[in-house]
């Protein structure tokens, strides 16, 4: 089922993302939803806060929007190591039309576990780097938006209020 993305400045998108104790079969349920939700709206990464679930929660496929080979489903991702600094252009589904350029880290090593409890360790650089901090930002309440500068930002919240 495709689910309804929160968009900002909804108050789930800025709040931090409470760890998931356990995976229950309307977890497993949820997952499926965000997958399917990533996918129909060409997104790489979806976040639970920005399907209204304030979980630490979060699936990616760098290969998209338009591959799907490369699904990982994460749970309690942390970024445990990270180096290098790269400028990185984005864009997010939960503020729509707004891209910015974000520095980023080059490379980071990611822990996390899977859906069946297995540990995950990605250690990695480029576009999946990228994409991780993205959606691991949302699980702590950051939003592009609130990378902008304040000019920037005011202005999109005008635009954004409009939407609602």
């Amino acid at each position: 089922m495709i689910l309804d993305i929160c968009t900002w400045p909804d108050d789930v998108l800025s709040a931090k993302a409470k760890p998931l104790i356990e995976v229950t079969p309307e977890i497993k349920e949820l997952v499926e939803n965000m997958i399917e939700t990533m996918y129909d709206s060409d997104g790489v990464g979806l976040a639970a806060p920005q399907v209204g679930e304030s979980i630490r929660l979060i699936c990616v496929d760098q290969t998209g929007p338009k591959l799907r080979g490369d699904l990982r489903v994460l749970v309690n991702p942390e970024i445990v190591e990270c180096d290098g600094e790269v400028d990185s252009e984005e864009g997010c589904l939960s503020c729509p039309e707004l891209n910015i350029t974000v520095k980023r880290k080059e490379r980071v090593k990611v822990m996390a576990t899977d859906m069946d409890g297995k540990e995950v360790c990605i250690d990695t650089d480029g576009f999946l780097a990228i994409v991780l901090q993205h959606e691991i930002d949302h699980l702590d309440g950051i939003t592009l938006a609130d990378r902008t500068g304040r000019l920037k930002r005011a202005l999109y919240k005008k635009k954004a209020m409009r939407w609602k």
